[in-house]
């Protein structure tokens, strides 16, 4: 980090705003918020981080001036991939083997990734067109064996005639390359892109032993593709957000979230584009556990409901759960990825009436931020849930974002009334009423999926309330989970930027063998003696040395003759011996009992290493937050007004008490039904339930 310098920045972009956090020792954490600015979003990074420095009384460049660090979170890549306005991409594989992205994994990819409701019709599914076309996937004669033998030299000459093929007639701007078994011996895709930068240098290529060197044929060759598909885009605009930066005076280094939860430079997270799939919603997680860890609660259940989805992911014990099968869209890739289950639910989630039944449907479609919803006054004419919380009474149209946008609520209540309460033949309080409960039980219904489907109780969690919209929901649905007690944080809304400052650098490494069990710890050691190397090297680069460094090595376990590993965790630090190696051998069996149930695990069956892995930490240093006094209970000194809001308990418009955020102090109990509005978001207390503010300005909120 830039010494001399007090600030951290950091700056998520997100569908419907981009969000900011500045943190420095000794001051408090200030916030910043802007609406997003596609297909430009640098400009709306800008725009968030001036937000922030205005609260502060500083220019932009003041405050970039005094930045020792920024990081940033962005959905460029779920964008490209999302919107299939990637690079135009071709695919080199191992002759025999072109049709791999196209078949998927057997049947499977004809109802991978679809909602239930599609997926109860299978006749009907088809799999998803491929982000490379199949005129664009070439075979080239070579091969290597399991072992990684080469059994055929790689035929350069048949290369360079595939490449200019593809750039001549298909005119193509990336290209990716997945060879059989690379991950062994990666020496004929490595020929194949010294090659490319030799007749081509302003090809975007990357290789599959690079990305993904792990077994698994079609879900590394779909990871290779779809790093290609988004490279060039994600380097452009990496490259122009240094730019705009450099241009306000900040010209320490740029760190870029990942999707397992680590920042990379941004000139490596350019490279490894796939790395940033969901990278904003893994920033929140990590956001969570921090809050957790400063708060004493180890187990989460962490909620985010912005403008666009509604996302849920479990922590417990303080450990983050990482996806069984990451996807983006409808493709699978291989990388490790924070698991976050989503739906889209947002704020500006689109609310329509499902032809024939007229039965009120929230999302998936959403506004986003232009034209956003009806209410923003900005062209919008369809109706969202952002409408509905302003026609029952939760949101003020003079004090949304502080003031800083006044909202046209007579305009979202015609639009409302004219698409949805009159075809329902309701009034719009009732029929806004039914949608807001149709969103709550959607939501309850995900979270009850990534927990009671899976054996845990939402009651031994404390549920954490974060994003624009979701503390006008979560009361609803944290009383229909039993949960007893939730937290909103005053980071709620720009949640996944806290993250982003609670996160380390992370570098991430594989190597594929198998390996017996038992085997020596010497055998598991050799494999893991390169990653070591390579990892101290690269943070020491970075500036990361002694203390600092954190190394965590993983073995993915199976038993013989399955196909499904299981990621196990190293105790203690690599190399190991012995006694550590057995204890790995005892932890993947009761983590598999966890998965697949109590007694599934069986020792006699035999079981094989497959895949080591290592984890290498650059510990950032970063201010400590220091909390405030607490005082009296009476919140009296904060009260505003009061108006009719929705109150679940009684089933209507209730006379409630509305609170300013910004005049509540540490140790007030707010009781509801009330409305707490602040100056990024509005927290909702039902009836029964009591909100205290601690001493890091968090809203605690106990259930009755």
């Amino acid at each position: 980090m830039t010494t001399g310098r007090k600030y951290l920045v950091a700056t998520d972009v997100g569908g419907t705003c981009t969000d900011t956090i500045v943190f420095a020792s000794g001051e408090p954490v200030r916030l910043g918020k802007a609406l997003s600015t596609p297909p430009d979003f640098a400009t709306g990074v800008l725009d968030s981080i001036r937000s922030a420095a205005t609260s502060m009384g500083l220019t932009l460049e003041a405050l970039l001036a005094q930045t020792s660090l920024f990081m940033h979170g962005s959905t460029v890549v779920d964008n490209a991939v999302l919107t299939r306005d990637g690079s135009r991409t071709g695919l080199l594989t191992t002759e025999g083997f072109e049709d791999t992205v196209l078949v998927t994994r057997g049947a499977y990819g004809r109802w991978g990734g679809l909602t239930e409701d599609r997926i109860k019709h299978p006749v009907k599914t088809d799999r998803a067109p491929a982000l490379v076309d199949a005129a664009r996937i070439m075979g080239v004669a070579e091969r290597v064996d399991y072992k990684g033998a080469v059994l055929r030299e790689l035929d350069e000459a048949q290369v360079e005639r595939a490449v200019r093929h593809l750039i001549d007639r298909h005119r193509v701007d990336a290209i990716a390359v997945s060879f059989l078994w690379s991950f062994y011996n990666p020496v004929n895709e490595q020929k194949v892109k010294a090659l490319i930068n030799r007749i081509a240098p302003d090809i975007y290529c990357t290789l599959s032993s690079d990305i993904a060197p792990v077994p698994g044929e079609y879900e590394r060759s779909s990871t290779v593709v779809i790093n290609a598909y988004a490279g060039r885009i994600t380097r452009a605009y990496l490259s122009s957000l240094e730019t705009l930066l450099a241009g306000t005076g900040y010209d320490g280094p740029v760190m870029v979230m990942q999707g397992y939860g680590g920042l990379l430079p941004a000139h490596e997270a350019a490279d490894r584009s796939i790395g940033m799939l969901e990278c904003g919603p893994a920033a929140g997680v990590i956001g969570s556990r921090a809050l957790g860890q400063l708060l004493d609660q180890p187990d989460v259940i962490a909620t985010d409901m912005g403008g666009t989805t509604f996302k849920v992911s479990v922590i417990q014990g303080g450990t983050i759960e990482y996806a069984r099968e990451p996807m983006v869209d409808r493709f699978h890739y291989t990388q490790p990825k924070i698991e976050v289950v989503s739906i889209g639910s947002g704020g500006g989630s689109i609310v329509t009436l499902e032809p024939g039944s007229n039965a009120p449907r929230v999302g998936p479609r959403s506004a986003g931020s232009r034209p956003g919803p009806v209410c923003y006054g900005l062209g919008g004419d369809e109706p969202t849930l952002t409408d509905v919380f302003m026609l029952i009474g939760y949101m003020d149209p003079e004090i949304f974002l502080g003031g800083s946008m006044r909202l046209d609520r007579e305009r979202a209540r015609q639009v409302f009334e004219q698409k949805i309460a009159r075809p329902l033949g309701l009034p719009v309080e009732a029929a806004a009423i039914g949608v807001y409960r149709v969103a709550a039980a959607q939501i309850t219904d995900l979270i009850r999926q990534i927990t009671v489907e899976r054996g845990l109780d939402p009651r031994d969690f404390v549920l954490h309330a974060f994003g624009g919209s979701c503390g006008m929901v979560a009361g609803m649905f944290g009383a229909e989970l039993n949960v007893r007690r939730m937290v909103v944080p005053y980071t709620a809304s720009v949640n996944c930027a806290f993250g982003l400052i609670s996160a380390d650098i992370v570098h991430e490494y594989a190597t594929t063998a198998l390996l017996p069990v038992p085997s020596p710890a010497e055998a598991v050691n050799r494999l893991f003696a390169p990653m070591l190397e390579k990892a101290r090297a690269q943070l020491a680069l970075e500036g990361f040395t002694g203390d600092r460094v954190r190394l965590d090595g993983a073995v993915d376990l199976r038993y013989s003759r399955q196909v499904h590993e299981v990621t196990t965790p190293v105790r203690g630090s690599v190399p190991l011996d012995d006694a550590a190696l057995a204890g790995v051998v005892t932890d993947f069996e009761a983590l598999y009992e966890r998965k697949y149930g109590k007694g599934s695990a069986y020792r006699e069956a035999g079981m094989e290493m497959t895949q080591f892995r290592l984890t290498a930490r650059g510990l950032m240093e970063r201010p400590e937050i220091a909390a405030e006094a607490t005082g009296g209970a009476d919140p009296a000194g904060a009260r505003i007004g009061r108006r009719p809001i929705f109150v679940e308990a009684e089933g209507s418009m209730v006379p409630s008490d509305i609170y300013d955020f910004e005049k509540l102090r540490p140790g007030n109990v707010v009781a509801g039904p009330a409305v707490i509005h602040t100056p990024i978001t509005t927290i909702v207390l039902q009836a029964g339930q009591r909100g205290t503010l601690d001493g890091y300005r968090n809203v605690i909120i106990d259930f009755a």
